[in-house]
Formats: structure tokens, sequence, C-alpha cells
């Protein structure tokens, strides 16, 4: 249950009411950001009736309860006037790593010309072998930035470490929280506290619920600017990388007011189903796609059998089309599309 206060409530009204929640013994949290006071397993509405701090009452009955959609019914994201979660299908796109300034420039140019408007690249890479290419770091977050800004586009870069929050802050517009930290519940405490979209993605053992608690201590800090990432899971089966719930968009569409994209690229781990799957992700819903892209991904220095070239990205881009307009969606490349009249 969440108990939504009224706007600038007396100290009194408000101390009276956490007084009575002590006393009774029911168990509560006042998250003072959001002016909301969470009673994670009580259902007695009735108990509230003669708070007059009390402004409106939702009976949720979920372990989750921000993330819940009986809690708000749609969140949109914006990131410098691009929104997602408002019917407009994204796409963010870029190498796994940065690997110098010719790679990510030409791959920030090639895109920024097909209308994407999101280049995504890592500078901090965890890696499950220590001898693997690890990123370039802040050079990496330097080189994202510069190109990001000579072709108009947002950063989405991971977020490895809490102590490498300030320097990724100055750097990214969207926070990514890759799957390894989906349980790194301080880091997301303390993401909770920032002022910038964050896209958590889900963990590769992580059930849904797991997933959306995760999402819950971003939001009880007080940052409502959560985008959720199907990255595909683990499974028994060694056929493929990893098993991409798709199902899980409208499931989430169910249970939840946040917008969820789909990584194709992690999600098969092989370059051939990242064009299929991307359209079996426009198809069901999906408010956008998070796509591997390299020059030469032969020559890729991480996930290279993931990622897909310019030439297969343009492919994708003139199939995804079609679908996504059949969903009543409106794609991002659609929409540049529109307002200058070329690709």
């Amino acid at each position: 249950m969440i108990l939504q206060l009224k706007p600038n409530p007396e100290e009194a009204d408000l101390a009276g009411l956490l007084e009575y929640l002590t006393k009774e013994q029911i168990a509560h949290h006042f998250l003072k950001p959001l002016q909301v006071v969470v009673l994670p397993k009580f259902k007695n509405e009735r108990s509230f009736s003669s708070f007059p701090v009390i402004q409106k009452i939702y009976p949720i009955d979920t372990p989750y309860q921000l993330a819940s959609k009986a809690y708000q019914e749609k969140t949109i994201v914006t990131v410098n006037d691009v929104s997602v979660g408002d019917g407009l299908f994204n796409i963010m796109a870029g190498p796994c790593s940065v690997e110098n300034e010719e790679q990510i420039f030409k791959t920030a140019e090639f895109l920024s010309k097909q209308g994407v408007k999101f280049l995504r690249g890592g500078a901090y890479k965890p890696r499950t072998s220590p001898y693997s290419f690890r990123g370039l770091e802040t050079e990496g977050l330097k080189l994202l930035r510069k190109a990001a800004d000579t072709y108009n586009m947002r950063v989405v870069t991971e977020i490895l470490d809490l102590s490498l929050l300030d320097e990724v802050m100055g750097y990214a517009d969207v926070l990514q929280v890759g799957s390894r930290n989906m349980h790194n519940f301080y880091l997301l405490h303390e993401l909770g506290k920032i002022n910038k979209p964050v896209l958590l993605k889900r963990g590769f053992q992580g059930k849904v619920v797991e997933w959306l608690l995760a999402a819950e201590y971003i939001l009880s800090g007080g940052n409502g600017n959560i985008i959720l990432c199907e990255r595909g899971i683990r499974s028994f089966d060694p056929s493929s990388r990893n098993i991409l719930d798709l199902g899980v968009v409208p499931l989430i569409r169910e249970l939840s007011h946040l917008p969820i994209i789909i990584d194709p690229s992690h999600g098969t781990g092989t370059a051939s189903r990242v064009i299929p799957s991307s359209l079996a992700a426009a198809a069901i819903g999906a408010d956008g796609i998070l796509v591997e892209v390299h020059p030469e991904p032969a020559k890729a220095l991480s996930d290279s059998e993931q990622a897909i070239s310019f030439s297969q990205f343009s492919q994708l881009i003139e199939q995804i089309k079609p679908v996504v307009k059949v969903t009543g969606k409106q794609s991002d490349i659609e929409k540049v599309i529109l307002k200058t009249g070329s690709l």
C-alpha cells in the first residue's frame, strides 16, 4: 500500500501519521523525495481515514509498490527532448566497446544519418575474463561524448561501479545498469538520488519480480526515469547464448508503468538473429531496441559474434519500419524522415 501525502504537509500532521504507524507496529517507509509512505505488507485502508495529511491511498498488493501499474499508469522518460515510452519506437545503437576515435566517430556518423538518436557504447566493460578487453575507461567516455555531440546524439553507457558514478555522470545521458549489477542494491539505491535516466537490464537469472524490485530501489530514491531492458536469460540449452524472453514485454505492460526495450544482441548472441529478434520486439510492442553495431564486426574487441555491420543495420531499419507502423507506434527513424524529409 502507498499513502500519497498532500503537497507541503503540516509537520504536525505528518508526525502524527508516522507516530501512529510506529505505535501500531506497521512496517513503513517514508520516502521524503516523493512525499509518500510505503506500507509493503499492510492492506487495511480504513485505518487511515482520519489522517488529513493523506491525499490518496493506493491499495497495491505486490512486493514492488512504486513500480506497480496500480500506482501509476504510464511513465515517459525524456532524454534531451527525445522520449521513451510515449508511443515512439526508439533505436539505441553502437559498438559494445569504444575502441578508438575512428571507430566511434565512424559509427556515430553512420547511425545519425540513419536517424538514430541514441549512441550506445561501453567505456568500462565487465568481462568474465580479466584478460579480455575491458574498455578505454575515461578516454572512452570522452570519445563517446565527443562523437555524440558532433552528431547530435545522446550517450548510453554502462555504470559499472559506484566509485565511477560521478565520472560517468559527467559524460552520459543515460546510465545503463548491466545484467550483473541488477542485484547490486547499493548501486541501485544511489542511482535513485541522481537526476538522469537509468536503463536497467534484467539479470541473466533474474525473475520478473526481482527485476521490478531492482527498479523499486531506484524509484524509492526519487528517480522515476527508468527504462527496463530485456537482454535474455540463461537457460539449460547451449544452442544460443541466452533465451530472449519476448513474452516479458506484454507481461511488464500488465504489471508496471515503466517503458521496456529489448536487447536482441545479447539476447541471441549471434548477428544473424539480431534482425529477426528486432522485428519480433517491435511486433510485440516494445518501446525500442538496443543493438550492437560495428564498422567491422569481425575485428570488434568484444562481442564480435553478435555485432551487426552497417549494411545489416540498414537492412534492419528498412524491415522494421512497416512492423512499427502496423503496431501503431512511430519509430524515431520515421520521425526524422517526417521532420527532415531524408535519411
